[in-house]
């Protein structure tokens, strides 16, 4: 299921930051927001790959905006995932006023005029909290809202964006997916 290029892309960002920069469980261990320097400033390179987007160097300022937007947007897949729309709507709405996302069209990279939402402070981490809050605005505001979701695997807390047809999607990867079944499996025979 697509929303349209541009919000699949930041909404994939979003679950991205939330997975790698907020604290809680993955795949049945601990899982630690990386500390500072290096480690976080990797992982916000990788979650804004995400997106498909291209490589950029993040800076240890923009890494910590970074995580801080993480944070915010955990609260929106925590509240779908309970059933409490009106808590995550609200939450986008606050990063919407925070952020004071604002639409313009941009052409880079080599591809053609789209869409992106920025917000007037102009930093890395603003911006990118205005493009997700903006892209998540687009997916609550809609029918499909309950396609955001929170890990039902045991000791497993990360989020996914549910892009199949069906709208089954229940864990955030296959290694969940297979943690369970094998579980099950193992349950059965004994």
């Amino acid at each position: 299921m697509n929303f349209n290029s541009h919000s699949d892309a930041v909404v994939a960002v979003a679950a991205a930051l939330v997975n790698r920069l907020t604290p809680g469980e993955a795949h049945g261990r601990p899982h630690l927001s990386p500390p500072e320097g290096p480690a976080r400033r990797d992982a916000a390179r990788e979650a804004l790959r995400a997106g498909g987007g291209r490589d950029r160097e993040v800076s240890d300022e923009t890494a910590l905006q970074l995580a801080q937007v993480a944070a915010e947007l955990r609260v929106v897949f925590d509240a779908v995932e309970a059933g409490d729309v009106d808590t995550a709507a609200l939450q986008v709405n606050r990063l919407l006023e925070r952020t004071q996302a604002r639409p313009h069209l941009e052409r880079h990279d080599g591809e053609p005029w789209h869409l992106h939402f920025h917000g007037p402070a102009g930093t890395a981490g603003d911006d990118w909290a205005a493009a997700c809050a903006t892209g998540l605005a687009i997916v609550l505001g809609g029918e499909l809202h309950d396609r955001l979701g929170v890990c039902t695997a045991p000791h497993c807390d990360r989020v996914y964006v549910d892009t199949s047809r069906n709208g089954t999607r229940r864990f955030c990867s296959t290694t969940c997916q297979n943690r369970v079944k094998t579980a099950a499996f193992r349950a059965r025979r004994a």
